[in-house]
């Protein structure tokens, strides 16, 4: 398509939409969600290659930092404030950083994305050095928060990468790794919530879930660094010493409680091995 706008901001071919069916209108939405997870494969190289990057600064004590404004930088805080009670991680190893601070989360805040050094002081007060990581997220490619705040960080010796929509945008040429997943147009045009903020949503869970594997945090496909702080995760600590070690319900409440995760009982108490098929 010969076009001024980038590919996030085509018009949507559903120009009628409005006059649709509650059915028509759910089936366009998911057609075009459908498109997504091709657009994701494509850009699997880059995404591998950043992911690698990242675990390796980690490796070594780094952190990784998330900047974003709106529906990218609101993902950007929900992928790293999920990390902590899933994988037993600080909360400080992954942060998420969006324009206009926590009030953005729940309510826009005019004109947060448009300062192009915000996100470096932040990233300052937050105690970001060059043993860290920071990935730029925007549908756009454009947004000042975003671009400002990569382009800072690299300056100062930072590993930089980003998310986006757009091919050979601005914030793809300020990072050292650029994951570009063209999702195309929106069903509402310039929506970018729908279709790249999904395409955000799987890159993110992509990489933050790769590194917790390659970090250690997982044992098989097993949470065993998950936090114990609701009836469920206790009982599926208890399902998975149960199959590790064939601990009873009470055993494992018991060592649960005195050791208080389930990485650490299998630490103190060694490992059996069982039949993947008898899992659950």
């Amino acid at each position: 398509m010969n076009s001024p706008l980038s590919p996030s901001e085509w018009p949507s071919p559903h120009q009628h939409i409005d006059a649709l069916n509650i059915g028509e209108i759910l089936a366009i939405i998911n057609e075009e969600d459908a498109k997504i997870h091709l657009a994701v494969r494509k850009a699997l190289p880059k995404i591998e290659l950043l992911t690698g990057m990242i675990v390796d600064k980690m490796r070594q004590g780094g952190r990784l930092f998330y900047i974003g404004a709106g529906t990218s930088g609101r993902l950007g805080v929900l992928d790293a404030s999920e990390l902590p009670p899933t994988y037993g991680v600080d909360e400080h190893l992954v942060c998420g950083i969006i324009a206009g601070g926590d009030a953005a989360l729940r309510q826009s805040v005019e004109h947060a994305e448009d300062d192009s050094h915000a996100a470096w002081k932040i990233l300052q007060q937050q105690g970001c050095t060059s043993g860290d990581c920071v990935i730029g997220i925007a549908a756009s490619g454009t947004t000042p928060f975003v671009v400002g705040g990569v382009t800072e960080a690299r300056a100062h010796g930072v590993f930089t990468g980003c998310i986006t929509s757009n091919p050979d945008s601005p914030l793809s040429k300020m990072v050292h790794v650029a994951i570009e997943v063209v999702t195309g147009s929106e069903v509402i045009s310039g929506s970018t919530r729908m279709k790249a903020g999904t395409a955000q949503k799987m890159v993110l869970n992509m990489i933050s879930t790769t590194l917790m594997i390659k970090l250690g945090r997982v044992k098989g496909n097993l949470m065993v660094n998950m936090q114990l702080k609701n009836e469920k995760l206790i009982q599926r600590a208890i399902r998975i010493l149960n199959f590790e070690l064939g601990m009873d319900v009470d055993e494992a409440t018991r060592y649960l409680a005195q050791y208080g995760s389930v990485q650490k009982v299998l630490e103190a108490v060694g490992n059996k091995k069982t039949d993947p098929e008898d899992r659950f």
